[in-house]
């Protein structure tokens, strides 16, 4: 028995990032494979048994598992971002969520043939979609602007909603009162929102109260947050079923919306900590489906299935967006978004076991039917969300733009490279004849500090996805590449070499760095001299009959290739750490000095230029 937990609990760890790790290499929702991996994980393979691992467990640490996920969902929900869609997600929250919820409800009746208590709490699941399926599809589609803000809140915010909802019907159907199901639900909406409300703030209270006096260490903050967490939501819960899901939305919006503590670090613990939540459950719950499941599907399910996608959810967001400001493209698009995640999956089990011991017909096709819903949707909408945005022309590209740090006369030159190749560039610095002089010349500027905790909100990063630190300074550098390492990831952060390396001092560890600029012998002042004597940035296309070991013959040792676009407009940076071989079709922006070929090497004795190591 111990054996087998200790393998199911590894399986489950390795199969979840794995899946994971795949789908991001190949450009997949990972939701998709986490389903696939934990399907022949368990009904098909029988490696993995999560009952037998978790046993009576096992509803419990799914529970506190979406506790943790809503929390950090909460955490990343701007209160600003109403201004502008805050009508549109309310509707969508009520006007929406009941109409979703009748729609299906009606459906299922008309189309399983399921009796009328169990459609309407079949109806009442399916109106759950959650930030478990909404982030990891936001992350794939990238949608820009207010389609992201919509869908962020409304995912985030449906589940307590639509969990609520299920329970109270639930509850109804356990007891008989299926008729008085209107009071029922009035009444305890009621109670969910006062006692959600009132928990979800005073958690939130208690820890800026105890991190503002610093009454918790740094290296518990964590740790903390993640107890009040799990205490308000068993506590809420305690006092009015699934509210807890409720409060801790509440705590986490609460917290990430407040300006007298600084919360980034526990907002970064918490995202680690969601994608192992969600790579757990899903192959969790996916492998507790039984092969014999299959048997109740059939083609009225599919149908069913098309109803929900086709004809639902495009009349639930019709009737939620009358009369609002967005454009027809970003209605059609919030038509065609609305997966069903691990809150549907969870609440079905559950409500499945409970209705099976109550003698209730029709209680084995709760979890079949919410399972074959969750991974439609989740098939449905992921391979095809892409698609339809880029259709829509409502999906941002990658970002392939450019933050750069420091606003000195090279630093310019090279934005202005960039901008010539059609590249969003951002070129900031803390000194305002630098920035007055870079705006000038046509640069976009912002004016400010890049290490400031308000610069995320300050600049827009639309189209940005790489940074440059270049300034002197090579604290500012590194912490520059620190602060924004979560934002575009560690590959994409850049800096100068440090010049104390230069001195024989030892370099930072790599966890304290970016990656290092162009050469392991470019520092700042190696590019200042260059550009001091006379040194361009020259765009070269390299062909077949030009190559790169052309290129290298005709401007010697002393060029310095800076960037490499690709045949489809992708800029990559050359670095220290790796080499970068350029092919036909491919184009070179790099550092050179343009003397002719008769007087390059008199040129090079009298610029004093031997080699790249003699500015080191």
């Amino acid at each position: 028995m111990a054996e087998e937990t200790f393998f199911g609990l590894a399986g489950i760890m390795v199969l979840g990032i794995l899946a994971q790790w795949i789908a991001w290499r190949i450009g997949l929702p990972s939701i998709l494979l986490l389903l696939v991996f934990g399907f022949i994980a368990g009904p098909v393979t029988g490696f993995l048994d999560p009952d037998a691992v978790f046993g009576r467990l096992l509803f419990p640490v799914v529970s506190f598992s979406v506790a943790v996920i809503l929390f950090e969902g909460g955490l990343s929900l701007k209160l600003a971002e109403l201004r502008e869609t805050g009508r549109v997600v309310h509707r969508l929250i009520t006007i929406g969520a009941l109409a979703t919820w009748f729609l299906a409800a009606a459906a299922s009746n008309l189309i399983l043939g399921l009796d009328m208590p169990f459609s309407v709490l079949l109806g009442a699941i399916l109106v759950v979609s959650g930030p478990t399926v909404i982030i990891p599809l936001l992350r794939h589609v990238r949608p820009a602007g207010r389609v992201a803000s919509v869908l962020r809140w409304e995912g985030i915010l449906i589940d307590p909603v639509g969990a609520l909802l299920a329970v109270l019907v639930y509850e109804a159907i356990l007891a008989g009162r299926f008729g008085e199901m209107g009071v029922v639900a009035l009444s305890g909406i009621l109670k969910t929102l006062l006692i959600g409300g009132a928990l979800g703030g005073l958690g939130a209270f208690f820890m800026v109260l105890f991190l503002r006096r610093y009454w918790i260490p740094d290296f518990l903050q964590s740790p903390v947050t993640l107890m009040v967490v799990i205490a308000v939501f068993t506590a809420s819960n305690m006092l009015q079923p699934e509210s807890g899901l409720l409060t801790v939305t509440v705590m986490g919006i609460v917290l990430a919306n407040q300006g007298r503590v600084k919360v980034r670090h526990i907002i970064e613990f918490k995202e680690n900590l969601r994608v192992l939540l969600i790579s757990g459950l899903f192959i969790l719950l996916a492998a507790r489906l039984d092969m014999a499941d299959l048997e109740y599907l059939s083609i009225r399910s599919f149908v069913f299935l098309l109803v929900l996608i086709l004809l639902v959810r495009p009349v639930s967001v019709l009737l939620s967006t009358l009369g609002t400001e967005l454009r027809w493209r970003e209605r059609v698009f919030l038509s065609l978004i609305y997966p069903r995640g691990i809150v549907a999956a969870a609440v079905a089990s559950v409500f499945a076991l409970g209705l099976a011991g109550a003698g209730h017909p029709q209680a084995e096709l709760l979890v079949p039917l919410t399972f074959m819903v969750i991974v439609g949707t989740v098939a449905v909408y992921g391979l095809g969300a892409r698609v339809v945005a880029r259709w829509l022309r409502v999906a941002r590209p990658s970002p392939q733009g450019v933050l750069i740090v420091g606003a000195h006369p090279w630093a310019v030159a090279i934005a202005k490279a960039l901008m010539a190749e059609g590249f969003r560039v951002l070129i900031t610095d803390t000194n305002w004849y630098k920035v007055r002089s870079a705006r000038m010349e046509g640069v976009p500027v912002y004016y400010g500090s890049i290490l400031s905790e308000s610069v995320f909100q300050d600049i827009d990063l639309e189209g940005i996805g790489k940074l440059l630190a270049l300034t002197s300074n090579d604290s500012v550098n590194s912490l520059a590449t620190l602060h924004f390492e979560d934002e575009f990831g560690s590959s994409e952060v850049y800096q100068l070499r440090p010049q104390s390396e230069d001195r024989g001092v030892a370099g930072a560890p790599k966890h304290l760095h970016g990656r290092y600029l162009f050469g392991p012998e470019i520092d700042f002042r190696y590019l200042a001299r260059c550009f001091a004597k006379g040194a361009v940035i020259k765009k070269t296309n390299i062909t077949e009959e030009f190559g790169f070991d052309d290129f290298k013959k005709m401007y010697g040792e002393e060029a310095v290739p800076l960037f490499l676009i690709t045949e489809d407009k992708r800029l990559v940076v050359f670095t220290a750490d790796r080499e970068i071989t350029p092919k036909p079709g491919q184009t070179i922006l790099s550092l050179v000095f343009e003397a002719r070929e008769t007087e390059r090497e008199d040129g090079r004795r009298d610029m004093g230029i031997e080699s790249k190591r003699d500015y080191a």
